[in-house]
């Protein structure tokens, strides 16, 4: 059973704004829950303004928008959700051009999906930590330290490295 809604809540009719001419703008708001953006990407939520403006060369898709997006810490792979601010602005290309990365289709249809895929992508490259002073695991066993403690730390010693421990005696 899914637990997403689709992707289509992303896709914005624009025909009115295409026919009302350069210097029109709409402004709109999402809050959209759990959304599959792309086979890869399901966020928790979409949420915040946006502004519409038609220009000369197609619609100026302006914002900021909150997504929830749930990964693993980095250090002790716990799930973590984590609220990212990502600011748009976006130019689509009306009509759409070849050299154009994003475009209204020609049923005057605006797809926010590939954008914000590619966003939240970019904000999400830094990792997530569950907290500031998250302990990992243990490289020896596995266990959560955060939540366990193990005597594998104290006991193991790099093989590569074992001839210096006789200097300390």
């Amino acid at each position: 059973m899914n637990t997403y809604v689709s992707n289509r809540v992303l896709k914005i009719n624009v025909g009115f704004l295409l026919a009302a001419g350069v210097g029109n703008h709409h402004d709109s708001a999402f809050d959209v829950p759990t959304v599959k953006v792309a086979d890869d990407l399901t966020v928790d939520y979409v949420r915040g303004p946006i502004r519409l403006s038609r220009t000369a060369a197609g619609i100026l898709v302006q914002g900021q928008l909150e997504v929830g997006i749930t990964g693993e810490c980095y250090r002790c792979l716990d799930d973590v959700t984590q609220n990212v601010t990502i600011p748009v602005e976006e130019l689509y290309a009306y009509p759409p051009t070849s050299t154009s990365e994003f475009s209204v289709l020609e049923d005057a249809v605006l797809d926010l999906a590939p954008l914000l895929r590619a966003e939240v992508m970019l904000a999400s490259t830094n990792g997530v930590l569950c907290r500031e002073d998250c302990k990992g695991l243990c490289p020896e066993c596995g266990t959560n330290l955060n939540y366990d403690t193990c005597d594998c730390a104290s006991n193991a010693i790099d093989p590569r490295l074992a001839g210096l421990k006789n200097f300390l005696k």
